[in-house]
């Protein structure tokens, strides 16, 4: 079975259970999607008691993906310019210093906790895993997922001041946790023999200031190109280029490819953009090419998240630990936030309770999974790889359920949201 026949069967299914959901269920598309996966892979499984010829096929098809691979080198920068496209840039801009601290201090912050809690519950359950290991969880855990995030808060309802700033900090805060992880990750792996603040700093100045710098200079040359011509097809097809050759670019320099896409896409979609290098025809054309780039692509991302259930090893104290790690994940995101909230609440306006819906609106998703599928069997893979998908999953269909409830829970006591 080569890649374009699973590629297809991936698409016919993203496609089936994608009109079950809006004919049928009607929920969000990210959370129906990884519900109706999730219990097509249970039905599956219960079938194979009888025959297990689907479940050999599931099982064929998803330990030949590389979801690790797929979503981090390919997916992540279309959904990433696709999600930065349809950004408010100006509003970014005056929200740009809480959201650089949330997706940098706060990342790191929530990793440590995490990293910490996690340490004592493991033991406390009889899990002797060592600390750095449970900080490796930490740093993958810890961020936001975009993709998710973006996906959801649309139909919840959040007030634009807030969603802003969650949708901002999930932008960015992807490409600081690689790093964090990276870093952690050379360190548990033995390879961190040179580790010192300054190579840490290195490393992040390199990854994080180097994708931020790519980004702009394709955001700049984007925005030339299509001003100096006017001609819908090819300013859709240099959007395209935009995206793939930057993807190429920044993982040949080693520098953070999903900051690089945000960058540019928030440049190609800016008003200036928009104003100046884009006619109407061709405005719409980009944007409608860029939605169904994203659709698409998060229809495929969501059904891979719930057939992912079938590399998970299900014993008894993984899923323990897993069901304790979603509380911790919960918790810790919103001391990390108490800072940063404070800190510029009364400069920015802050709608009272921001720490409450950020940190259950502050959604993890596919970025978690495909970390957690990097790790070694020597950093207990397979016991945080389900603890990873235990939360991921929790946050995705409880918290992106009921994050538009808790919003209007607010608003009815009168809270000014």
């Amino acid at each position: 079975m080569d890649y374009f026949i699973i590629t297809s069967i991936l698409v016919f299914i993203s496609a089936v259970f994608g009109y079950l959901n809006v004919r049928f269920i009607k929920l969000p598309n990210t959370i129906g999607l990884t519900v109706i996966t999730i219990l097509f892979t249970l039905g599956i499984f219960a079938l194979s008691y009888f025959d297990d010829t689907l479940l050999n096929a599931e099982r064929y098809i998803i330990t030949h993906i590389d979801f690790r691979s797929v979503l981090l080198d390919i997916m992540l920068s279309f959904l990433l310019f696709a999600g930065a496209l349809h950004t408010d840039l100006q509003k970014l801009r005056e929200l740009k210093w809480p959201i650089l601290f949330f997706a940098t201090f706060g990342v790191l912050v929530s990793t440590f906790l995490i990293g910490i809690a996690v340490y004592f519950m493991l033991q406390g359950i009889g899990l002797d895993v060592q600390f750095i290991y449970c900080l490796l969880f930490g740093a993958l855990i810890s961020p936001t997922d975009p993709i998710a995030v973006l996906g959801i808060l649309k139909k919840a309802n959040v007030p634009k001041k807030l969603e802003i700033k969650i949708v901002g900090e999930s932008l960015f805060n992807d490409g600081v946790g690689v790093v964090i992880f990276l870093t952690i990750f050379g360190l548990a792996n033995g390879t961190g023999g040179d580790f010192s603040f300054t190579s840490v700093l290195t490393l992040f100045v390199h990854e994080v200031g180097g994708g931020l710098l790519l980004g702009a200079l394709l955001g700049w040359i984007t925005f030339k190109l299509m001003k100096s011509i006017d001609d819908y097809n090819i300013e859709v097809i240099i959007t395209l280029a935009t995206v793939m050759t930057g993807t190429v670019v920044a993982q040949y320099l080693h520098v953070s490819a999903p900051l690089a896409m945000v960058v540019a896409g928030l440049i190609v979609g800016g008003n200036t953009t928009r104003q100046e290098a884009m006619s109407e025809l061709t405005e719409t054309y980009v944007d409608k090419f860029w939605e169904l780039i994203d659709i698409l692509l998060n229809t495929l991302l969501f059904v891979l998240i719930g057939m992912e259930l079938l590399v998970l090893d299900l014993e008894t104290e993984f899923v323990l630990a897993g069901l304790l790690a979603i509380p911790i994940a919960l918790v810790c995101r919103y001391v990390s936030l108490v800072i940063p909230v404070n800190v510029f609440k009364t400069r920015l306006d802050f709608v009272p309770n921001t720490n409450l819906i950020m940190t259950w609106g502050g959604l993890r998703g596919a970025i978690s999974i495909a970390l957690a599928l990097g790790l070694t069997a020597e950093m207990h893979r397979e016991l945080f790889l389900v603890m990873t998908y235990l939360v991921v999953i929790f946050s995705i269909i409880v918290q992106g359920l009921t994050v538009g409830k808790l919003v209007k829970k607010l608003r009815r006591k009168n809270v000014g949201i």
